[in-house]
């Protein structure tokens, strides 16, 4: 962070990692400076330490959520963020410099995003991070662990649930588990095999996803399921066949689902349901596997590894 003074006014300068355009590749993806943002009231200024790279970050960037959400541009991606309270604007108490956070950080226009040096966050979307996460995994936790929060929070998990993961062992599925375990549920997770033993250490019995992947659903849930959550897409057909008589389900990529009584997800800031997962955190139920750290520089790198979609566990930037 540097300050450059033009005329009278002293503009405070850091790197930020920017598009000016909308755009289907990396093209329009650089690392350059650019100004701090403004501090408002009851928000926090953090100084990013680790910033999550999810989906919705390059879908963005295609224009995806155009007809949802307006971007002002030069646009700084990022949802995610873990990092050092810096400044706080007015009346913010709940916080002080030099407290370690994280936060979901979406806001309600795509514009100043976490992929920089720094980041102004309301109060309200930032829990304190737990010790037991080092930095690029506190980064890594916020909107996919809350995402799975969410939707094991509208099914109501609880003991004596039969609980159906689509995509377990990817970053919010890999979160559903470990909520859905704490809870008292008992976890199928569909996934390739050679994610099989990664989820049996997170506690869900693997199923192979594929070509017969209906029957061995059946074949391991005999009774059927009585909740389902959807983390790929395209699985609609699948959860009618497997849902219990009784069962719920929910998608956070297909709103088709609500037309066979099923809820599509979208998960929201919260300060408070985020510690709640910190909570988890630091008593050693929940986990954050890091994949892959990525400098400024090579956001686009990150880009295609979360497009390939074969990562398991998080892709993070680090400033």
């Amino acid at each position: 962070m540097q300050n450059v003074t033009t005329g009278r006014l002293i503009v405070v300068i850091m790197r930020a990692v920017t598009y000016d355009s909308y755009a289907n590749d990396n093209s329009r993806l650089k690392a350059g400076d650019v100004a701090e943002p403004k501090l408002g009231p009851s928000q926090v200024l953090i100084e990013v330490r680790a910033a999550g790279v999810n989906p919705v970050d390059w879908k963005i960037m295609t224009g995806g959520l155009d007809a949802m959400m307006d971007a002002v541009f030069p646009v700084i991606p990022g949802w995610d963020v873990a990092g050092v309270v810096r400044a706080l604007g007015p009346d913010t108490p709940e916080f002080a410099p030099g407290d370690e956070v994280m936060a979901y950080a979406r806001k309600d226009v795509v514009h100043a995003g976490t992929f920089a040096e720094y980041v102004a966050v309301a109060a309200a979307s930032v829990a304190r991070k737990p010790a037991a996460l080092d930095w690029h995994q506190a980064g890594g936790l916020p909107l996919a662990g809350m995402t799975a929060q969410r939707c094991l929070d509208r099914l109501e998990v609880g003991p004596g649930d039969v609980l159906l993961v689509y995509g377990a062992s990817g970053g919010v599925g890999s979160f559903a588990v470990q909520i859905g375990r704490e809870r008292g549920a008992r976890v199928i997770g569909t996934a390739s095999e050679r994610n099989h033993d990664y989820l049996r250490q997170l506690g869900a019995e693997p199923v192979a996803y594929g070509e017969g992947e209906l029957d061995r659903i059946r074949d391991a849930a005999p009774d059927g399921v009585t909740a389902v959550a959807d983390f790929v897409g395209g699985q609609l057909d699948t959860t009618l066949a497997v849902l219990a008589g009784n069962g719920r389900h929910v998608s956070v990529t297909d709103n088709s689902v609500e037309e066979h009584g099923g809820h599509w997800i979208w998960v929201r800031p919260d300060g408070a349901k985020l510690a709640e997962l910190a909570a988890l955190a630091a008593r050693g139920a929940l986990t954050v596997e890091v994949a892959e750290t990525f400098p400024l520089e090579k956001a686009g790198e990150a880009f295609d590894a979360s497009r390939a979609g074969h990562t398991r566990g998080k892709l993070v930037i680090v400033p």
